[in-house]
């Protein structure tokens, strides 16, 4: 059997494969998709799957909280905190931090204090190395087979992604090790050794992982606490808990549900389906389609209205020196795809060196 590129296997491949003996997608039943999931979260079976017992744990322990709140601190403007927190501050949290920085790269702080500050600025939820190593893939494969969240395939085969597709596969070559590592160096999460990664099946420590989870939220439960009390402390914890939760969904809309719908003026890249949706790029800077124009962007939000407050963050942080530098890609946006009143599109099989994604794959 002949061993594919590195991107091929970079991800743990599910029981039911990525694609049939013809190169089809593979569209596995919603008990197939719950069978793997619970699989993968099985400690018992090996050790290997700590990364998903311990991403599903973080869920799980936010349940009491959320208990708490519905049946003994619920008010109104709980409720309003948390569409916020959920919506906009998690939301946005989450393109500044794993898309943006974690994942691409597209801006650098000055000094470390500013990222770790950056990273714990919200209710710690999931494991940057799930989000990262899935998501270059994703861009190197968006819509095909082996896009770990593929639209195509299913509501549930996005929501189950974290646990089914987004692992990194647990027999990687040193060599390969070493490449898929330095996704992840610049974050500053611990990394494993090639031999502590053959122990463990993934790239950050167990140690890490655990320790900086109930660091931030020893100190987010008592800052929130100190606020407002043990209401306002249950009803941030269960926002961020919806948005752990309901996040997943977002794989699954923001390629238009495995369809095309890209929108004349909106959405210039239409060599795979991710489209420019009003909620999320208003809310937390996730214009969808623009992202995957360019990926390597601290700004996303390109046309008149798209408002991006990831960007507004990043461009803040950079006038108070906090961020050393960014990459800003609008002007190369309005020059490629908006010149002179007249829209082009970057089509299926087209190839565009600003579309492509900067990965280290050797």
């Amino acid at each position: 059997m002949v061993k594919g590129t590195f991107i091929d296997t970079l991800l743990y491949t599910p029981s039911y494969g990525w694609k049939d003996k013809d190169g089809a997608l593979v569209v596995p039943s919603n008990k197939q998709l719950w069978a793997e999931a619970f699989s993968r979260m099985n400690i018992f079976k090996t050790r290997k799957n700590w990364i998903s017992f311990v991403s599903f744990s973080m869920l799980i322990a936010m349940l009491p909280f959320f208990y708490f709140f519905l049946f003994q601190y619920f008010h109104w403007y709980y409720v309003i905190a948390i569409v916020v927190y959920s919506m906009v501050i998690m939301g946005t949290h989450g393109t500044i931090w794993f898309h943006r920085y974690c994942t691409h790269k597209s801006y650098g702080f000055s000094h470390p204090i500013w990222r770790i500050i950056t990273q714990n600025l919200v209710i710690k939820t999931v494991p940057e190395e799930i989000y990262v190593i899935s998501h270059h893939v994703h861009h190197s494969k968006s819509d095909e087979p082996g896009d770990p969240y593929n639209a195509q395939a299913g509501f549930w085969y996005c929501m189950l992604a974290e646990f089914n597709h987004q692992r990194v596969s647990p027999d990687l070559t040193e060599e390969e090790y070493a490449k898929a590592s330095r996704f992840l160096a610049h974050s500053g999460v611990q990394l494993n050794t090639y031999k502590q990664y053959q122990k463990w099946g993934s790239i950050t420590t167990p140690l890490y992982i655990v320790g900086i989870w109930l660091l931030n939220w020893s100190f987010w439960f008592g800052a929130l606490y100190l606020i407002g009390g043990p209401g306002l402390a249950c009803a941030i914890f269960s926002a961020a808990m919806l948005w752990f939760a309901l996040i997943r969904a977002f794989n699954y809309t923001g390629h238009g549900g495995g369809k095309e719908k890209h929108q004349e003026g909106i959405d210039f890249d239409r060599s795979n389906l991710s489209i420019n949706q009003t909620r999320p790029g208003l809310l937390a800077g996730e214009w969808h389609n623009n992202h995957h124009l360019f990926p390597g962007s601290a700004r996303c939000g390109f046309l008149p209205g798209q408002l991006d407050l990831a960007w507004v963050y990043i461009y803040s942080l950079n006038k108070l020196r906090m961020v050393a530098w960014f990459r800003d890609s609008k002007k190369e946006f309005l020059r490629k795809y908006v010149a002179n009143g007249h829209s082009t599109h970057l089509m299926a099989g087209e190839h565009d060196k600003s579309h492509s994604e900067e990965l280290e794959l050797g």
